[in-house]
């Protein structure tokens, strides 16, 4: 989502609370974020979420999600997803072979309202450009356009669209596979970010290249690039990550994530090793944290979003290896809690991929592998929560 977005206060812990019978400290915490202005948190409070099991709806036309590999919200507070169709797996696919009457896969881009009702879906091979061979990452600007990373073998594009799904900007062509100082091409593209008051796109690219790639948003233009530490990219071989070595000089693959704040810097996901990297918009690097370092394989650094209030307090980070959310205090860079565990119920992950937070701070997680799913995290307000709260979900009513 573009960087700059007017923040309402809303009675969605009121609502929730109402329905689930969640307790007191919900509601202390709602009031208190409503007379802080802004939902600033109230002393050493941190903000607290409950995943809504009954949100989205159930999905129209027998369809079913295949990996679902992107998140945004935009301006409407609508939610955005795009999902993987051929990760769907035969057995779910009776209804399309005609062997049954469910289902089928889903059309790979599904906007939500807030409501959690399908209102709009789109996406597959058209004219005039070239859909990719996998598809990884959504955004929504600040002009409704929706913009979509290749990350097939073959992708070295990306894609513009409008909010109806009509095209209007392919960047790069596929079978490009020139390296991460290449100008004009990327190479298995994560995700695509957007500074609406520079009218830049921030690229992480990617999975094949190792590098945060900034466009002109009206023409995709390639204006600048860097690697880690605002390095110079470098495709040559890395050591396999561990903690106890001197941290890598370029980035891991896959650099996932390249995310403006409200005071202009920049958040690079540098997933596999389990670093959060900072710089100016121009590349200059400002600092570094590293997130559950002892983390292997796929790291621990998968996708951020910022919390609701003006200054952005805090980050939120899925960590699709441990399988949770981190909440870091964004001055400090330090985890104060997280939410979540491995599973396939509301509230735990299988494969946390992808966030995105609305207006009224409620934060959206997508998942890949076989999670295959969208799930809501209600913000309920603000308290002093354990380090590990694991799964977060509503509180039981009390038989009558």
């Amino acid at each position: 989502m573009a960087r700059t977005r007017e923040f309402k206060i809303g009675v969605s812990c009121l609502v929730l609370a109402g329905a689930l019978g969640i307790g007191s400290a919900c509601l202390q915490g709602a009031s208190d974020a409503a007379e802080g202005g802004g939902g600033t948190a109230v002393g050493g409070e941190v903000p607290l979420f409950e995943v809504d099991p009954l949100w989205p709806q159930p999905l129209p036309n027998h369809w079913v999600l295949g990996s679902t590999i992107g998140v945004d919200v935009d301006s409407r507070d609508h939610v955005w997803i795009i999902h993987r169709q051929a990760t769907v797996i035969p057995q779910e696919l009776s209804l399309a072979q005609g062997t049954g009457d469910c289902c089928e896969a889903a059309p790979p881009v599904l906007e939500f309202d807030a409501d959690g009702n399908v209102v709009g879906t789109w996406g597959g091979p058209g004219e005039g450009y070239d859909w990719p061979e996998s598809n990884h990452g959504i955004t929504v600007d600040h002009m409704d356009n929706v913009w979509i990373g290749g990350n097939g073998a073959a992708d070295s594009h990306l894609l513009k669209f409008t909010r109806d799904g009509r095209f209007l900007l392919q960047v790069g062509q596929p079978n490009m596979r020139t390296g991460s100082n290449d100008q004009q091409n990327f190479w298995r593209v994560a995700e695509i970010e957007i500074d609406a008051e520079a009218n830049e796109a921030y690229v992480a690219d990617g999975y094949g290249n190792r590098r945060i790639a900034v466009l002109d948003i009206a023409t995709g233009q390639m204006k600048r690039f860097w690697g880690a530490y605002g390095n110079v990219p470098d495709d040559g071989p890395l050591p396999p990550y561990s903690p106890d070595i001197p941290p890598a000089q370029q980035f891991r693959s896959p650099m996932h994530c390249a995310q403006p704040s409200n005071d202009n810097l920049i958040y690079g996901c540098d997933r596999a090793g389990d670093r959060i990297q900072v710089f100016n918009p121009d590349g200059t690097f400002v600092r570094e944290a590293f997130i559950a370092p002892e983390t292997l394989g796929s790291g621990s650094v998968w996708d951020l979003a910022f919390s609701h209030d003006p200054e952005q307090r805090y980050i939120y980070l899925a960590d699709g290896t441990n399988e949770k959310v981190h909440v870091i205090e964004r001055e400090t860079l330090e985890v104060v809690t997280t939410f979540g565990d491995g599973g396939r119920y509301p509230g735990t992950f299988l494969g946390v991929h992808s966030i995105a937070v609305d207006t009224q701070g409620n934060i959206y997680t997508t998942e890949t592998y076989e999670g295959k799913r969208l799930q809501k995290h209600t913000f309920v307000g603000y308290g002093s929560p354990a380090r590990d709260q694991g799964a977060v979900r509503p509180a039981r009513t009390a038989a009558n």
